[in-house]
């Protein structure tokens, strides 16, 4: 079992215990000292230690929204080094602290964009780095996401950062089938030396052990940046080979870092599972875990039902853990109370507490953006501003995501479209594959928060109609993904789909109570697939097939009526499906893996919409309509509904797109709420 300790002492200054030791006697004229015997009293004091953690930052650094030209006090590691100085200013003994930071940092923003389309080169210092020197990191994990851009621009962005990077399950891909022999391509950990004031003012040393952890499949989504580079290993099979490791050399207590979220599933070190925090609960000697990934609050109400989770306590298992959301939102605090025994030199954590503060909070901001750090990329700030602002083309029409979730969209739509001309232009001439009926894939990557939290337009592709811009096309499509194609059969697109489908909850026909149509909690909107070129419709009143990594969870079948150009899809048809990276390489939905990829392009899907939109601008983004709900029959009148921000702007989208839907009512969290009549 971990270290931590589930018994809670009362904090007291001091405990005694009768112990022998040596004392020691000065002798003058050597300069040594003689240790002589003499019966002294061992004592146990205690210690504070408070740990911090910011996580999935993706190069937020600013609280500015670069998609619409205004601040943004909902986001930025400005803001969030308020709270890091306020929670340090706040102890008593400020010097008790350590900060980390947990990964996907040099990715996400436009500033991160920005950064990369120009280079960065000896001497250069990536704007993330500016602000986290200043702040006095401790310690920093690599996310998935910092691989997006090549081993060479990370390894030149983080060369600049004062203070250690790890990750321990990533290696050298040496060429052989022999794992023995692999070395590791990172420092695995990092045992740091604090120096703590105990509660009676003395100092105490202790030796702090971190070690890092990156999602395996990494190799999957970022192939092309570190195929016969590097390999991966599951994440607990490496802790439980490094966490006794890191106690021998001295660790009295081992804070694990994993980018990684929380998956229930058996455990299988075979199955290299992507979200690994809880079960790296059950490795002995890891004390703490600071996790992320999820881009979720860890303690929170979204992990009430998660088993051996204690969200009043935030705890795994018994494990003081925490994760602080995405973008600089919030700040990741575990306080611990450490026993000292002075006879033994041995800490004992004793008592925790978890907490999640934010840097906005009760619609307001809580906090001001530091002004140092601000000054510190005035000049990286303006020249993003100024990258962003570049013009592309234009738009005949709104392209909003507001009802992306509920009916074919047009900010889905355009994607799709870009994709799939691009790959019908590549395969001209391709004797293998210019026969193919080619497709699209895409998905609604803003659509509410990850948690479901619907009130800001912030959380959707906002682009308007009129003159468009690089920002825009990054608005609507968010991730630096690679083109890519895959193969399929006619079997494999239909659970593809009904993967897709899972974003829905099941609809209780005979229910007249209100129900919501999304499910937030379980799925992310970027798994909401919407496959153009062909049509079908999505029967909610089944239950979901998969779950949102396309393992089967029930015999329900919710995608009908799959037609290719008004016939019937059959299950030997062949297509090809334009889509990006991560998904192609993932293998979780049907159809995809490295078996059926037969495209890789070098181009992001974000500069084939660019040039999409060049060469047909201005740009028509109507939606086609090709997916729809299937029509319920029940004698029960159904009360469906969905939920977007309270604004005058989504209200008129709404009214014009969608308008057989009823608006009911403003709720608490200041989203609008409609019903969607699918009888």
């Amino acid at each position: 079992m971990p270290l931590f300790s589930r018994s809670i002492f009362a904090s007291v200054g001091l405990t005694v215990a009768g112990a022998t030791f040596l004392a020691a006697c000065s002798d003058s004229n050597s300069g040594f000292s003689t240790p002589v015997v003499d019966e002294v009293v061992a004592e146990t004091v205690q210690a504070d230690l408070r740990l911090m953690e910011t996580t999935d930052i993706h190069a937020n650094v600013m609280d500015y929204s670069y998609y619409g030209d205004a601040d943004d006090p909902k986001v930025g590691l400005v803001r969030t080094a308020t709270l890091i100085k306020n929670a340090r200013a706040e102890l008593e003994n400020p010097q008790n602290s350590v900060l980390v930071d947990n990964g996907d940092l040099i990715q996400g923003s436009p500033m991160g964009d920005w950064r990369q389309s120009q280079g960065i080169a000896a001497g250069e210092v990536h704007p993330v780095f500016k602000v986290m020197n200043e702040l006095q990191y401790d310690v920093a994990n690599y996310g998935n996401h910092e691989f997006n851009y090549g081993l060479e621009f990370l390894a030149e962005s983080i060369n600049d950062a004062n203070f250690p990077y790890i990750s321990a399950n990533i290696f050298v891909d040496d060429g052989d089938s022999d794992d023995s022999n692999d070395a590791l391509y990172f420092e695995p950990y990092r045992l740091i030396e604090k120096t703590l004031l105990d509660r009676n003012g003395d100092a105490r040393g202790i030796t702090i052990g971190f070690i890092g952890f990156v999602p395996p499949q990494i190799m999957q989504w970022d192939k092309n940046n570190l195929e016969g580079k590097v390999k991966t290993r599951d994440i607990r099979a490496m802790a439980e080979r490094f966490v006794p490791e890191m106690r021998e050399q001295g660790a009295d207590i081992v804070v694990a870092i994993p980018h990684s979220g929380i998956s229930t599933t058996a455990y299988d070190e075979n199955s290299l599972e992507e979200n690994s925090s809880w079960h790296l609960a059950d490795v002995e000697g890891i004390d703490a875990i600071m996790f992320g990934h999820s881009h979720l609050l860890f303690p929170s109400a979204n992990y009430a039902d998660t088993a051996e989770v204690d969200i009043e306590n935030g705890t795994i298992k018994g494990v003081p853990a925490v994760m602080p959301g995405y973008w600089g939102s919030h700040l990741g605090v575990i306080d611990l109370v450490l026993d000292y025994d002075t006879g033994s030199d041995a800490w004992t954590i004793v008592e925790s507490a978890v907490s999640t503060p934010a840097i906005f909070a009760d619609d307001a901001p809580a906090v001001e953006a530091d002004a140092l750090l601000e000054t510190l990329v005035a000049d990286d700030h303006q020249a993003t501003i100024d990258y962003m602002n570049q013009p592309i083309g234009a738009s005949s029409d709104d392209i909003f995501s507001f009802l992306a979730l509920v009916k074919d969209d047009p900010s889905i739509q355009i994607v799709s479209d870009a994709q799939k001309a691009y790959v019908e232009n590549l395969i001209q001439g391709d004797v293998n594959l210019q026969h193919l009926p080619v497709l699209s894939a895409a998905a609604p990557f803003k659509a509410c928060t990850r948690d479901g939290i619907c009130a800001d337009e912030g959380s959707f592709t906002t682009v308007a109609k009129g003159e468009l811009k690089v920002k825009n096309a990054a608005d609507l499509y968010l991730y630096p993904n690679t083109l890519m194609a895959v193969k399929l059969s006619g079997a494999e697109l239909a659970q593809w789909l009904e993967c897709s489908a899972s974003q829905f909850n099941q609809i209780d026909t005979q229910s007249s109570a209100r129900q919501e149509l999304v499910n937030f909690s379980g799925f992310p909107t970027y798994n909401f697939d919407v496959i153009d070129g062909v049509t079908y419709q999505i029967d909610v009143t089944q239950p979901a097939r998969y779950d949102r990594d396309c393992a089967q969870v029930s015999e329900g079948e919710r995608i009908v009526d799959l037609q290719y150009q008004g016939e019937a899809v059959d299950a030997g048809d062949e297509f090809l499906v334009a889509t990006n990276n991560y998904r192609a390489g993932g293998g979780k939905f049907a159809g995809t893996g490295g078996e059926h990829i037969v495209i890789e392009s070098p181009d992001e899907n974000r500069t084939v919409l660019s040039n999409y939109i060049k060469r047909n601008s201005p740009v028509t983004p109507t939606a086609d309509g090709n997916w729809s709900f299937a029509p319920i029959e029940s004698a029960t009148d159904l009360q469906v509904v969905f939920r977007v921000p309270n604004t005058d702007r989504v209200a008129n989208f709404v009214a014009t797109k969608a308008p057989e839907a009823v608006f009911l009512e403003v709720n608490e969290r200041n989203e609008a709420v409609y019903e969607l009549d699918l009888q």
